[in-house]
This record gives structure tokens, C-alpha cells and sequence, in this order.
């Protein structure tokens, strides 16, 4: 371990190599916030690839039909979780890091088993909550009286 304040070793990740402008720093940020695969880094095995496809395209029809009106709240919440159990999974094999320190720095982590649980746990809570409240505010959530 090179620095003795960080519980891992330091990780710079692709899109920091690049050297672009802040802007597009950010972008980057962004788009590896919500694309959990990496170009070149493919899943351990087929199945896991099949259940990726599988599930991105379940859990995307699913908020889909939520915002239908079709689909309750616990169905979509279901559909969420399972979604981030794989998510894990694949962030481990392709983008083994985490942020430490404030949102706008730019040290970055290895991450381990529980690291990427609470990151992608955190991230995809954040994520839902934004949408729910999105499909609520348009009137098309079912939720239970």
C-alpha cells in the first residue's frame, strides 16, 4: 500500500488518463457512474453475460411500464435490486475502484467486496429515488394507498 491514509491501494481510472478539460472530466465521471461495463474487460463467463443482457433489458422495461402505469412500486423495486447484485458482479470483474474523499476530487481507490456493495447500493438508491420521484410527480406511479 503506497498511502497509508487510504484503506486500499490508489487506482487511476481510465477516463482520468485522458487529461481533458474539467467539463468533459465530468461527463466521463458521469457516464462510468452509470455504465457498469468496460470496453475490453468482457463478464468471467457466457451466463453472466446472458443475465447481464437479460436483466438491462428486464430492469429497463420494467421502469418502463412503471412509468406506464402498469407495474406497481415493489415490482419496480425488485426489479431494481436485482439489478444491483449484477451490477456488483460486473463492477467487480471491470471497474474495480471507488471514489475516496469529496465528490469532486480525484483520488480514486481499489475497491473490495463491501466497497462496491455500498457504492453501487448508494448510487442505485440514489438513482431509483430521483426516478420514483420523476414517475410520481408525473402522476403515472402505482403506489399502495
Amino acid at each position: 500500500m503506497v498511502d497509508p491514509r487510504m484503506p486500499t491501494d490508489p487506482v487511476e481510472p481510465p477516463f482520468l488518463a485522458t487529461g481533458t478539460g474539467l467539463g468533459a472530466r465530468w461527463a466521463a465521471e458521469a457516464w462510468d457512474h452509470l455504465w457498469p461495463w468496460r470496453r475490453g474487460v468482457a463478464a468471467p463467463n457466457l451466463a453472466l453475460r446472458a443475465a447481464g443482457i437479460a436483466l438491462a433489458l428486464a430492469a429497463s422495461l420494467a421502469w418502463v411500464l412503471g412509468a406506464l402505469g402498469e407495474l406497481r412500486a415493489g415490482a419496480l423495486i425488485a426489479w431494481w435490486f436485482g439489478w444491483s447484485v449484477y451490477e456488483v458482479l460486473i463492477r467487480l470483474n471491470a471497474k474495480r475502484y471507488v471514489k475516496d474523499g469529496p465528490w469532486w476530487g480525484r483520488r480514486f481507490r481499489r475497491a473490495n467486496v463491501m466497497d462496491m456493495l455500498c457504492y453501487v447500493g448508494f448510487k442505485n438508491l440514489l438513482m431509483g429515488a430521483a426516478l420514483f420521484l420523476a414517475l410520481k410527480a408525473a402522476g403515472v406511479l402505482v403506489t399502495p394507498a
